[in-house]
């Protein structure tokens, strides 16, 4: 097991390093022309599109293992409508518009998921059958709030923030997972929660807590090495967090990422399941590897939006 994690999760850092670089270099991509035009009269690209992309391509495997663990749950799930609804949930965050107020925001996401849940109740009565109608309409919705939704927060961050801050939010919120994994093998002994997740213990936690605080401020301190980045006199990426935000920033970020875990926990023990998958040899499924950056998002984007 751990040999396949240190081999997969070798290549599955490298790949995602090279995604995020080609995403802070689409930053620079200069449009005219019929380019321009083809993007509503922008000189630059929306900012994430190879973020974007990523989560694009990723979802539909989120949303099959999603309906797999419903499905244990005698919840009549389709995955094709539970992958629509998930990337309905993270296309709203990523498209929409600069210049939409709050009200306006608040209306249009509660526009798609009323659309969404008419959709579902519309589907799963087609037959004439009313059993297992709600629960399944219901178990849609839930696949647009936690793949969609929880997942575009990060891309969310992506529109005011370079590819690099998106890619620590990451990096911190894995590192205690990792942090978490080799503390509790060597000195864990106390359980954390027994009944949902034996392997976990408290020592575990605090040296995830304590590896993603050190993650953070090295991070931060590197940042703060950085210029502001300025791009055409429209984006503008300031890098500077001061060390005891960052700290605070990676207690919280480790926190919420181990609590993402234990959801997704919940969630596959319900349906009698150990992994959602078996996709990543040494990881189970992308559910797996989703669990924790799914509820750090949220928490990062709040940090980044109380920033002094």
């Amino acid at each position: 097991m751990l040999r396949f994690r240190l081999i997969f999760g070798t290549i599955f850092i490298a790949a995602l390093l090279l995604i995020f670089w080609v995403d802070s270099r689409l930053d620079y991509v200069v449009l005219s022309g019929a380019w321009s035009d083809l993007f509503g009269g922008r000189s630059y690209l929306p900012s994430g599109l190879a973020l974007l992309g990523l989560s694009v391509g990723v979802i539909p495997f989120a949303a099959w293992e999603l309906t797999r663990i419903l499905r244990a749950n005698d919840v009549r799930a389709r995955t094709w409508l539970t992958c629509f609804a998930a990337e309905l949930g993270l296309l709203l965050h990523f498209a929409m518009p600069y210049s939409t107020d709050a009200a306006q925001a608040v209306a249009i996401v509660g526009t798609a998921l009323v659309a969404m849940f008419l959709l579902a109740l519309f589907w799963f009565s087609r037959e004439r059958r009313v059993e297992g109608v709600v629960a399944a309409a219901g178990g849609t919705m839930f696949g647009m709030i936690y793949l969609g939704f929880m997942l575009g927060f990060l891309l969310s961050i992506r529109r005011w923030e370079s590819a690099w801050v998106v890619l620590a939010i990451v990096l911190i919120t894995k590192s205690c997972d990792i942090g978490a994994y080799f503390t509790g093998r060597a000195i864990g002994r106390h359980k954390l929660i027994p009944w949902l997740s034996p392997g976990k213990t408290w020592e575990g936690l605090l040296g995830g807590i304590v590896l993603a605080v050190c993650v953070a401020s090295l991070l931060a301190w590197w940042g703060r090495s950085l210029e502001p980045v300025v791009i055409g006199g429209r984006l503008v990426y300031d890098h500077s967090f001061s060390a005891a935000y960052a700290a605070l920033a990676g207690a919280l970020l480790a926190v919420a990422g181990q609590i993402g875990d234990l959801m997704a926990s919940l969630f596959k023990r319900d349906a009698g399941l150990k992994d959602s998958s078996r996709l990543l040899p040494g990881f189970g499924g992308v559910l797996d590897v989703l669990d924790s950056p799914l509820l750090a998002g949220p928490v990062a984007y709040w940090l980044l939006a109380a920033v002094p």
